[in-house]
């Protein structure tokens, strides 16, 4: 890519030897000597941690290939900014790691490699990958620009300390009993009136995290977002019940602390971290937040789904959340692009770099390792693999995630104040769906 040599901040990983990935023998492999570029996104607790694990790694890339790596690690509130920048200019990486639901988005530029058969065989092919991670790399039916790198889900944490004193020996499994759990530890421990334990810590200012559960609860309630021809829909009945459901676990139940509704998901891992809340859903790599706070008084369990479910409802515990990989069109080395790419996707580096970050890995044959079939990260890969749907595959999806989890941003505000009910929800819920549908592009 044009200007790669002077990225800032990047990482020089530099050894000699010379042995060519198996995967790349479609496409040839590299000549000693080169050198490529990778942005990487922020999966530790901080960059420098992340800079140290791919280092370690991109070390042994290099030795086996020859191949030079520049790292960057980015924030992921830096991303997306940095790659449309890219875009633009042309001034970018050869290879990087983006959120997959940004896949079908980033697809319509036409800067990205379409990884068509030749492409795909370089790096192993298709059907080394998990199902439901492929699913979510772009349109159905077409040629993606990106493969899986990790996998995330989301689940149920709980303290379990918290449960053994209430007496309550099971995660709850339906919503009804997770609000039923929630009540009851959200309590007043110092008699000042106030509670100071609550029943769930959620981030209710998280744009991101909002729009995923009106995602996931649709799906439980027979909703989706937008109808087959691309319509949104994001205040049909399922939606708005949806919706509501989330926000009435502040609204209504009261089983958040009202102060949520101003913080950001990592915040309220924080917070359980902290003992101040019994539960909360987040993704896999909560898990190194949690080990990276020395917190162990928890446990993982499958998101709870409505019992019984409306008529349409589906057993969704998660979108299929996660990073994908891809290599910009214009690289100077493709050859030596599709390599890394390989690599980062092959059985070792998968089973090792998802035991580091604790996420999920998304080739199939990484699941021989109990690591991710025992204990919470079995969980996590159980609802990877059984119980998730790809968020919507449509170019529009950024669009959407902002439009409506923004007025959910809203809606929490309004009910930490005590203001919001049914109807406010679904003018809200109507706003957004009107906003999104005056965007669409004509015809």
């Amino acid at each position: 890519m044009r200007g790669r040599g002077f990225l800032a901040g990047t990482l020089a990983l530099a050894l000699g030897a010379s042995l060519g990935l198996t995967g790349c023998g479609v496409l040839g492999a590299s000549e000693d000597g080169k050198r490529i570029s990778y942005w990487a996104t922020n999966m530790a607790p901080s960059v420098e941690e992340d800079e140290e694990i791919l280092g370690r790694h991109l070390k042994e890339f290099t030795e086996r290939t020859g191949i030079e790596v520049d790292l960057e690690v980015i924030p992921w509130s830096e991303l997306w900014d940095r790659i449309q920048e890219a875009v633009r200019t042309g001034n970018g990486p050869d290879v990087l790691n983006i959120g997959n639901t940004w896949s079908t988005s980033l697809q319509e530029t036409g800067a990205f490699l379409t990884l068509g058969l030749l492409e795909l065989e370089a790096i192993g092919g298709a059907e080394k990958f998990l199902p439901s991670s492929m699913a979510a790399t772009g349109p159905r039916y077409e040629d993606p620009i990106a493969v899986p790198l990790y996998g995330q889900a989301y689940g149920l944490y709980y303290n379990t300390r918290m449960f053994a004193e209430a007496g309550i020996e099971e995660p709850p499994a339906t919503w009804d009993e997770f609000v039923e759990v929630a009540e009851e530890l959200t309590r007043d421990t110092d008699g000042d009136g106030v509670p100071d334990q609550w029943g769930i810590t959620l981030g209710g200012a998280d744009v991101g995290v909002n729009s995923h559960f009106a995602f996931i609860l649709g799906r439980q309630h027979g909703g989706s977002l937008f109808a087959d021809d691309g319509t949104p829909q994001f205040d049909s009945e399922p939606q708005v019940a949806a919706v509501k459901r989330y926000i009435d676990l502040l609204a209504e139940h009261r089983v958040v602390d009202p102060a949520d509704a101003t913080i950001q998901n990592f915040d309220s891992n924080q917070a359980f971290a902290d003992g101040k809340a019994a539960m909360t859903i987040a993704q896999t790599n909560t898990l190194g937040v949690l080990q990276s706070e020395g917190f162990s008084d928890f446990a993982v369990a499958p998101v709870p789904v409505l019992d019984p479910r409306p008529e349409g409802g589906l057993d969704t515990q998660t979108m299929v959340a996660g990073v994908n990989v891809t290599v910009f069109a214009d690289t100077d080395d493709r050859k030596s692009s599709l390599q890394l790419v390989e690599f980062l996707t092959s059985r070792v580096v998968q089973t090792e770099l998802n035991k580091e970050y604790g996420t999920l890995p998304v080739t199939l044959d990484s699941y021989v390792d109990p690591a991710f079939t025992d204990g919470d990260l079995g969980v996590f890969g159980t609802i990877l693999r059984d119980h998730a749907e790809p968020f919507p595959q449509i170019p529009e999806t950024g669009r959407m995630e902002n439009l409506v989890g923004g007025a959910m941003v809203e809606l929490f505000a309004a009910a930490a104040a005590g203001e919001v009910g049914e109807e406010d929800i679904r003018q809200a819920m109507e706003a957004a769906s009107t906003e999104m549908a005056a965007a669409a592009p004509a015809g």
